[in-house]
């Protein structure tokens, strides 16, 4: 009995966990995490005094890219709506035009106001006269339908328009040196023939670009000096869309209805009911307005009877024909230095003066044989249609046609031949083995 008692006391007791033991415990687990978490920190430490050894200091005042994205979108997005024509109220037209103090100038169509934006960009304000016919609101359509929806260095940029029930405006970028007729006319010719030799390309590159480039073919149909306007630096932009329509760039024609264009400057397809327009009388006009730039007048001029007329183009085929074209333009008093380009310049007008639409050559082909480096082929007469009106001088000519092929002296063309200009003018040709 004595020996069992003895034998269960000597078992060990079960251990009893109090307070003070486990507050021991948690500040053990406490300082275990905080030894951990120092290491952690001196290892990073470590790691990026490493990195700043080997890579070098970031400038103190370089911008975070999460800093510049924000506003550079926010520019490109403005930018990016500028671009299209913006709609202005009647009130902000009378705050940008200082309550239309200064006229431009002024016509049938209304007039034209000096105005500048809010940042200082100068613009032109065109308020249009409203009357009971359409005319005037089919303009206004044709103005921002075309000029609207285009953009080239040679084309007037139209920065918005104004249209409710008192007002139809149109607002344009300013064009500081006015328009090209009241330099070409002008008595003191300020304009060197140099300077109107680069107004003729940039014209016909402008044409160009509304003929070939633009998802739809824009026929402008009004193309004279008045509607070329120079900045200030004189170079042109063509402007006055009003007659302009936009058409697909597969059809072969298109109808017109009504009077279109200025007496003087008409392709002789209009002058016949019913006859199909195309985009090449504008390409005829323009070949009236290189004649002007030739001769710096005006392409017709009445005598002291009035039945005598002194047109100009018909004098320069005659001058042609005869082989004194070199005599016509000094007689118009083109320097030595730039008769030849005065020259080139009369015989591209006398293709693109050609009765027939087909035989006058696209603005591209142009603008190629106005820029040099071209044979110009020599021009079948033109100016039929002044003795014989009917369909058939409006027909093209038989030898005609629009394609291109190579020969052996180099690409050809019904309006030019490819040559190397100094080859063409030392007479050299190339070796064959």
């Amino acid at each position: 009995m004595s020996t069992g008692e003895g034998s269960m006391s000597s078992q060990p007791l079960p251990f009893k966990i109090g307070g003070p033991a486990i507050a021991i415990i948690v500040t053990q687990i406490i300082m275990v995490v905080a030894i951990s978490m120092f290491i952690h920190c001196l290892r990073m430490k470590k790691a990026s005094e490493l990195r700043a050894a080997v890579a070098p200091p970031m400038p103190s005042n370089m911008i975070q890219v999460w800093e510049v994205d924000a506003p550079t979108m926010e520019k490109f997005f403005l930018e990016l709506a500028q671009q299209k024509p913006v709609r202005f109220t009647a009130q902000q037209l009378c705050a940008f035009t200082n309550n239309y103090s200064v006229t431009l100038g002024s016509g049938g169509f209304g007039r034209v106001y000096k105005g500048q934006f809010t940042n200082g960009v100068k613009i032109a304000v065109k308020v249009l006269n409203r009357g009971p016919n359409r005319s005037i609101e089919e303009q206004f359509m044709a103005e921002v339908g075309t000029i609207g929806r285009t953009h080239h260095i040679n084309l007037v940029r139209l920065y918005g328009f104004c249209y409710d029930q008192f007002m139809s405006a149109l607002v344009y970028e300013f064009m500081e040196n006015g328009s090209l007729d009241k330099h070409l006319f002008s008595e003191n010719q300020e304009l060197k023939w140099e300077k109107l030799h680069e107004i003729a390309i940039g014209t016909a590159k402008g044409i160009a670009y509304l003929h070939e480039e633009c998802q739809q073919r824009i026929i402008h149909y009004d193309i004279k000096p008045g509607n070329v306007l120079l900045d200030e630096n004189f170079s042109p932009k063509v402007a006055d869309f009003g007659l302009a329509r936009l058409c697909n760039r597969d059809d072969t024609h298109v109808t017109v209805s009504g009077y279109r264009g200025t007496p003087g400057y008409l392709a002789p397809e209009f002058m016949l009911k019913n006859f199909p327009i195309t985009y090449k009388c504008d390409v005829y006009s323009f070949g009236i307005l290189l004649f002007e730039i030739v001769g710096r007048r005006k392409n017709t001029k009445i005598g002291g009877n009035s039945d005598s007329l002194d047109w100009f183009p018909k004098q320069v085929w005659e001058e042609y024909e005869k082989g004194e074209l070199m005599q016509l333009t000094e007689a118009c008093g083109i320097e030595e230095k730039d008769r030849a380009k005065a020259e080139r310049m009369a015989v591209v007008a006398l293709w693109c003066a050609q009765d027939s639409p087909e035989a006058r050559p696209p603005m591209s082909i142009v603008v190629k044989m106005l820029e040099g480096g071209v044979e110009i082929m020599p021009p079948p007469k033109p100016f039929h249609y002044l003795f014989s009106v009917g369909t058939d001088v409006l027909k093209p000519p038989t030898s005609s046609g629009s394609g291109s092929g190579c020969t052996s002296e180099g690409t050809t063309s019904y309006w030019f031949k490819e040559t190397t200009p100094i080859m063409a003018k030392y007479e050299i040709s190339v070796a064959t083995l």
